[in-house]
C-alpha cells in the first residue's frame, strides 16, 4: 500500500465508512495499483468500467476525465461554486437506500461521519432533537450522521429502505 490516504475535508474518514477499502486493483483513471480502491457511488453516462484510487478522486483527475461525479449535488444549496465542486467531483460519495445527499449548515457543506442508528445517535443529543420525530428508527431505518465543518457539531437524516 502507497502511503497514506488523502484527506477530504468532507469525507474525513472513509475507510470507516466504507467508501474506500483495501485492494490489490489498478485504477481506471491513472491505471495505477496503490493499495486502495474506492467502493462507492460514481455517476456519469460513460461507462467506467472499473474503480478509482483515493488520489485520483481527491485531485479531481477521475470526475474529469469520466465527466462524472461522485454525489449528486442536491442537498448542497446555498454553497460557493468552489464547495460544489470539491463534494461532488474531488469527494468520495456514500450509499444510501434512498438517494444520498450532503447536507449544509452555515454556507458550507457538513463532513459525513458514517451510517448510525439510535445508539451511536445518542451520542449527539443536538441530532436526536433534529430527528425527533423520526426516534421510532428500526428496522430499515439508519440516520446519516454529519459534523459541521465550522463548529464541529452534528447533523443528520434518516435513510429508510
Amino acid at each position: 500500500m502507497s502511503g497514506s490516504l488523502p484527506l477530504f475535508r468532507y469525507h474525513p474518514d472513509p475507510l470507516t465508512t466504507g467508501a474506500v477499502r483495501a485492494a490489490t486493483e489498478t485504477c481506471v483513471c491513472c491505471e495505477r495499483d496503490r493499495g486502495w480502491i474506492y467502493a462507492g457511488p460514481f455517476y456519469s453516462v460513460q461507462d467506467v468500467g472499473g474503480s478509482f484510487c483515493p488520489w485520483c478522486i481527491a485531485d479531481g483527475s477521475a470526475a474529469e476525465r469520466f465527466a462524472g461525479e461522485f454525489s449528486d449535488s442536491y442537498g448542497l444549496e446555498g454553497v460557493g461554486e468552489a464547495v460544489l465542486h470539491e463534494v461532488t467531483r474531488r469527494t468520495p460519495g456514500f450509499r444510501a437506500w434512498q438517494d444520498p445527499h450532503w447536507l449544509v449548515h452555515c454556507g458550507d457543506a457538513a463532513a459525513f461521519v458514517g451510517e448510525a442508528g439510535y445508539a451511536r445517535l445518542a451520542e449527539h443529543p443536538e441530532v436526536l432533537d433534529q430527528l425527533q420525530p423520526l426516534a421510532g428508527m428500526g428496522q430499515g431505518a439508519t440516520a446519516m450522521l454529519f459534523r459541521r465543518t465550522r463548529c464541529g457539531t452534528h447533523l443528520a437524516y434518516v435513510d429508510a429502505s
